[in-house]
């Protein structure tokens, strides 16, 4: 009980001292001596426990928290196989291609079960399975209707956009443009993305080729 009390008492000195340390050399510009000292007392005549109880405020007071805790990273995670599937497909209904449009769908497919969602953080993981699960829906119905280019042509937009979402949300690794159609959707218009900046669209193909314009490019980041 003893060693207990000494023991606990050590540490709340210790906390104490560190923290009128960092403040007077906080005011000053200058951590080292805070270092110094904390060292020196972890090597000399504390116990495992009472070092990770100081650990934890002397980093807390410099606001040095865990950062594998505090920041959420979506590093190793990229839509660019997504996308590159979706244009892809894209193009196929440019040429108004309904077989090669279902073929580019069930590739496309395929992309969607391989993505490493496992790097994302919980918050963002969350939020792809969202979007994907609609996305997957609508590449499904393109690539279960190669006969039927209309009904093609009407997921391919609801695609779009759940593929701007992912763009919201993760970005692009290289440059795209988002074009519009005012004509599709009884005229309520339809956006596509595209890998050039020359209009060619993929709800009337050769029957209106040029028809829309540029909203905006998307830079890589």
């Amino acid at each position: 009980m003893k060693n207990i009390i000494i023991s606990t008492f050590t540490v709340l000195l210790t906390i104490i001292i560190v923290s009128c340390n960092h403040s007077s050399n906080k005011k000053n510009g200058q951590y080292g001596s805070d270092s110094v000292f904390f060292s020196t007392l972890q090597a000399s005549s504390l116990s495992k426990e009472d070092s990770t109880a100081i650990d934890t405020v002397f980093k807390d007071s410099l606001g040095l928290k865990d950062a594998s805790k505090t920041i959420k990273t979506s590093v190793g995670f990229s839509i660019n196989p997504i996308l590159i599937g979706y244009l892809s497909l894209k193009n196929n209904l440019v040429k108004d291609d309904g077989r090669a449009a279902a073929d580019a769908a069930e590739q496309l497919l395929k992309v969607f079960t391989k993505v490493n969602i496992h790097v994302l953080s919980t918050e963002d993981n969350k939020k792809y399975i969202d979007i994907a699960d609609g996305a997957k829906e609508n590449v499904e119905h393109i690539g279960t209707n190669g006969g039927n280019i209309e009904h093609q042509r009407e997921h391919f937009a609801l695609l779009s956009e759940d593929l701007k979402d992912l763009i919201n949300l993760f970005g692009t690794s290289k440059t795209i443009y988002q074009d519009r159609c005012p004509m599709f959707n009884d005229a309520n218009g339809a956006i596509w993305f595209s890998e050039t900046k020359e209009i060619k669209n993929p709800y009337y193909g050769s029957r209106m080729i040029s028809c829309g314009k540029m909203q905006q490019i998307i830079a890589s980041k």
